[in-house]
């Protein structure tokens, strides 16, 4: 079976060594309870019924909170991976955006099939289609191309065919599903659909609306946070697919107020980084100071003396969290 963009494996390679002050920052997951609600994410697992919005809409009245953003619609009749950025958090959704997504989906043969013609159209549609968006959908109408990481035919029972679709963001897999019945000359429809990964936010860790519901009134009512944590994830699970910099302590003021990193603030650099890429820019406390774009390959920013090796596309630190290097 193929792979999402996010299960890329990569290696950290070392150009500089230093220490951390503990007297700043924090690790993420000892952060005080409300600045762990204040740039918190939360894998939420949406139920059918209400749209995306007003799941959204919930989160913010249960935990009294202004702000909060989805990574990724989920039609009203589709449950499933919903990632809920809180307060600050928000600046991330976008980081989810070259995930990919997994979805398990029942579809419905309008005409039987033989079970090679299926397995061979179903391999058929994996890599790059054309799709226009549906005219119900709130995006433009253009031709585009989506990419299908991989298409598994989990069972099927007369039928109904039951699969696992990799997906680029963005694909409609109703269309999908329409498409292949018009491949295998039958005729078909999607009946279920269930995003079960969103990047790295994965089923299995999904968490339900009563759970948040409960977790917070325990904090509120008794001060026990320890549920609350469990439901709520530092904001640095939103990069863990992204390429990462780790940077130098005097680097960090300078990058919360929106300066671009050059070569001597970096210490490691990950692999497989081309010019343009989004990366995740961290502290050695493992968090998260910026989204940047690289300049350089993985290589040369390992190699350069001098010179920008990222810009910044949206900082997510607080100014002053590190104190001021630079002049």
């Amino acid at each position: 079976m193929g792979k999402l963009p996010s299960d890329v494996k990569r290696e950290v390679l070392v150009r500089a060594q230093d220490v951390t002050d503990p007297a700043h920052g924090c690790e993420p997951n000892k952060r005080p309870i409300h600045e762990h609600m204040r740039i918190g994410i939360i894998n939420l697992d949406k139920p059918v019924g209400p749209t995306s919005h007003e799941v959204v809409a919930w989160v913010k009245r249960v935990l009294e909170i202004r702000r909060a953003g989805h990574g990724g619609t989920l039609d009203p009749k589709v449950s499933g991976v919903l990632p809920v950025a809180l307060e600050d958090a928000t600046k991330m959704v976008q980081t989810l955006l070259p995930a990919g997504k997994e979805y398990i989906c029942l579809m419905h043969l309008h005409g039987e099939v033989p079970q090679h013609k299926l397995e061979q159209t179903l391999h058929e549609f994996e890599g790059d289609l054309y799709q226009r968006p549906p005219l119900r959908s709130a995006v433009r109408r253009l031709l585009r191309t989506r990419r299908i990481y991989y298409l598994e035919l989990l069972e099927r029972e007369g039928r109904d065919v039951l699969m696992r679709v990799g997906c680029e963001a963005g694909t409609y897999l109703r269309k999908l599903m329409y498409d292949m019945g018009e491949a295998l000359a039958c005729g078909a429809h999607m009946r279920e659909l269930r995003r079960t990964r969103t990047g790295p936010f994965r089923e299995k860790t999904a968490v339900k609306l009563h759970d948040l519901a409960d977790a917070y009134a325990f904090w509120r009512e008794e001060g026990d946070e320890a549920h609350l944590r469990e439901v709520i994830m530092p904001a640095e699970a939103a990069v863990q697919h992204l390429p990462k910099i780790v940077v130098r302590d005097g680097a960090i003021d300078a990058l919360c107020h929106g300066a671009s990193l050059a070569a001597p603030g970096v210490l490691t650099v990950e692999t497989g980084i081309s010019p343009d890429d989004l990366v995740a820019l961290m502290t050695l406390k493992g968090e998260l100071v910026s989204l940047a774009r690289a300049t350089m390959t993985s290589k040369q920013i390992l190699d350069a003396e001098h010179g920008i090796v990222a810009k910044p596309e949206r900082v997510v630190m607080s100014p002053g969290t590190y104190p001021r290097k630079w002049k």
